[in-house]
């Protein structure tokens, strides 16, 4: 039904939202007033590991897509 590559892309561009939105986060949790309010969620961490699966995801999808 789908391409191989079509499954991939999306995996790469919902990788990317989650890379946006945890970069935001951590923008976010920067600038907070409180030192001492900290969170819960390693922003970094979760922006590294969503731009590692956009990066891999993306690669093989345009390697499929390129018939490669």
């Amino acid at each position: 039904m789908y391409d191989d590559y079509y499954v991939l892309a999306a995996i790469g561009v919902t990788a990317l939202a989650v890379a946006i939105g945890a970069r935001l986060g951590d923008a976010r949790r920067m600038r907070r007033s409180n030192p001492d309010a900290v969170g819960l969620v390693p922003w970094t961490t979760v922006f590294f590991a969503a731009l590692l699966v956009m990066v891999v995801t993306g690669t093989f999808a345009v390697r499929l897509w390129l018939g490669r």
